[in-house]
């Protein structure tokens, strides 16, 4: 059974019942009224009855999943306030990225942390940021509202020499970077750390673990449904991304017959644990000796594209259409491992 309950910016209400008052005129914040739903038996949450798509998902019981708006992005809630991990495309999607985290915690965004550079990850960083009143950011962010903390290759690949114009707003911008392997934070009772991978991706990837809640939110370099959107442009590698996949093995520990046990939130798809990533690291792996082995026999670019070398798996990751197919896959692969060390 799901129950209807609507979000304004004066109050919350829960099958009738008031949950908590908010404060009128909030800047950054929605002031139409907007029906959410819960559904009680699953614990997710929707961000508007006319659109399921947008929604947050339960991984433990103070970190979500929140889908629909972009890459996904990872909720932590607690005493200290809310922790995010990534913003999703921005735009219209931030409203109901919000309306979300005003359902999983009555307390103001106290940090953002982007995994990569990418506009699926960091499009809501400036909607998102703005303090609510009483609010007002973390440390480190200068009076301009909630930090954000990203590795060094994002915040030069957002931003632009003085005298260019930069490909996004100065407000979205990382306010805190790092560029040694690791960022350490202490956030809501638990340790949180940003780990570096270099050139998976891109050359400015993190991976975020949750040390107390055994949770790892990995940006890009893990996903579901497609092949890894590798950005050689913006220096990412096949090899890069495996290195990246093997470190989240290292970090992992299963429940019980390699299932359960660390919780892994991947860019885009669905809530995983070490299993999936075996499964994902062995087939990158694969293809990746394959294409390799072309590239030693002297094959073009095109006569790899055409072998079918990655055929056995294109049901699952593959595709012909949309913004990453098949064959841009296998071009970002043959580039990045025809490249001499």
């Amino acid at each position: 059974m799901k129950y209807k309950f609507t979000w304004t910016a004066l109050s919350m209400a829960l099958s009738g019942v008031a949950a908590a008052l908010l404060s009128a005129g909030s800047a950054g914040y929605a002031q139409q009224s907007r029906t959410v739903i819960f559904d009680p038996q699953q614990g997710i949450y929707y961000a508007d009855a006319n659109d399921p798509s947008v929604r947050a998902l339960p991984v433990r019981p103070n970190i979500y999943m929140i889908v629909g708006a972009g890459g996904n992005i990872t909720v932590q809630t607690g005493e200290d306030g809310v922790l995010v991990v990534d913003t999703g495309t921005g735009g219209a999607m931030t409203e109901k990225v919000q309306v979300l985290l005003r359902q999983l915690s009555n307390k103001p965004v106290r940090y953002i942390l982007n995994t990569s550079y990418r506009p699926d990850h960091t499009g809501g960083n400036e909607g998102l940021r703005g303090a609510p009143p009483g609010g007002g950011g973390g440390r480190g962010g200068g009076g301009r509202g909630t930090p954000i903390a990203a590795h060094e290759g994002v915040l030069g690949r957002m931003s632009a020499p003085t005298g260019r114009t930069a490909p996004t707003p100065t407000n979205a911008w990382p306010t805190e970077t790092y560029y040694t392997l690791y960022h350490d934070i202490y956030f809501n009772g638990e340790g949180v750390q940003m780990l570096h991978e270099p050139s998976a991706i891109t050359d400015g990837d993190s991976m975020v673990f949750f040390r107390r809640s055994d949770v790892i939110s990995t940006g890009d370099i893990f996903q579901t449904p497609t092949y890894p959107m590798v950005d050689v442009i913006a220096g990412g590698t096949v090899n890069g991304v495996i290195n990246g996949l093997n470190h989240i093995l290292e970090i992992t520990i299963p429940k019980e017959k390699q299932e359960g046990g660390t919780m892994v939130i991947p860019g885009h798809g669905r809530i995983c644990d070490e299993a999936d990533v075996v499964e994902y690291r062995d087939m990158l792996t694969i293809v990746r000796d394959r294409i390799q082995d072309a590239i030693k026999k002297g094959k073009t670019l095109q006569q790899v594209q055409a072998a079918g070398l990655t055929k056995d798996y294109d049901p699952r990751y593959g595709a012909n259409t949309g913004p990453w197919t098949t064959a841009m896959f296998i071009e970002a692969a043959y580039q990045s491992l025809s490249k001499k060390p």
